[in-house]
C-alpha cells in the first residue's frame, strides 16, 4: 500500500488499484472472482488484454470504461483517449501514453503492437503517480515519463513485449520510486524473466505474486 493505495496483479498485466473511494481495474484477464470496478482502464484490444468473460465480472451500470476505439465493439460504452489526452474522474486523473513495439515482429515489416493501437496509462491518485505502460517496447516517449511516475507497471517477458533487459533500460530512464513487472507466468514468460528484471533494474522492484 502507498499513501491508502492499494495495487494488486490480478493475471498477466492485469491489475486492481484500491483507493479509499474507488477501484480501478486495468486489463482483466481470465479472472475466477468477480470485481466491482468504478474505472476499467483497456489498453488495446488483443485478447489477453481485452478479455470479455472477465469485463463481464468487473463492470457495472456504474463503471466508467476508457479504452482506444477498437476496443468499444466488445467492450461496449467506452470513452477514447489518445495519447497525450487525459480524464479526471472523482478527483482521480488519467492520462493516455504511447505504447508500441519498435523491435517485435509477427512477420516482416509488421510489429504485433504498431503505433495507434493501443495505449498505455498513467494514473494518478492523490500524492501517487502509477503508470502502467501497457504491451510496449522501450519506446522514446519515456523520456518524458522521467521523473513523472512513482510506480511503474511495466512488461518484461520479450516476444511481444520488452525483455527484462529492455525493460530495465526503460524503468532506468523513467526513474520510478518502484517498478512492478508484468506480462508473464500466463501466455509467454516465467517468473524468471521478474527476477532478471529485478537483478538488472537498480531501483526499487516489487514482485506481485
Amino acid at each position: 500500500m502507498l499513501d491508502n493505495v492499494q495495487i494488486e496483479l490480478l493475471s498477466h498485466a492485469g491489475f486492481r488499484i484500491k483507493t479509499d473511494e474507488k477501484t480501478i481495474i486495468i486489463d482483466p484477464f481470465r479472472l475466477e472472482k468477480e470485481f466491482e470496478a468504478d474505472i476499467l482502464l483497456i489498453t488495446h484490444s488483443h485478447f489477453d488484454h481485452l478479455d470479455p468473460p472477465s469485463v463481464k465480472k468487473v463492470k457495472r451500470e456504474k463503471t466508467i470504461c476508457i479504452a482506444p476505439p477498437d476496443c468499444h465493439e466488445k467492450l461496449g460504452k467506452a470513452q477514447a483517449l489518445r495519447p497525450g489526452e487525459r480524464a479526471e474522474i472523482g478527483g482521480i486523473k488519467i492520462e493516455a501514453r504511447e505504447a508500441y513495439n519498435t523491435t517485435k515482429f509477427r512477420s516482416p515489416g509488421h510489429v504485433f503492437h504498431p503505433k495507434g493501437l493501443g495505449v498505455g496509462y498513467l494514473i494518478t491518485v492523490g500524492n501517487v503517480a502509477l503508470y502502467h505502460t501497457g504491451d510496449t517496447d522501450n519506446i522514446p516517449e519515456f523520456r518524458d515519463m522521467r521523473g513523472r511516475a512513482g510506480v511503474l507497471l511495466l512488461p518484461v517477458s520479450g516476444t511481444y513485449v520488452m525483455t527484462p533487459h529492455e525493460a530495465a533500460d526503460a524503468a532506468k530512464m523513467i526513474n520510478p520510486k518502484m517498478a512492478i513487472p508484468m506480462h508473464y507466468g500466463v501466455i509467454v514468460g516465467t517468473a524468471e524473466d521478474a527476477k532478471t528484471f529485478k537483478k538488472a533494474f537498480p531501483g526499487e522492484t516489487k514482485i506481485l505474486a
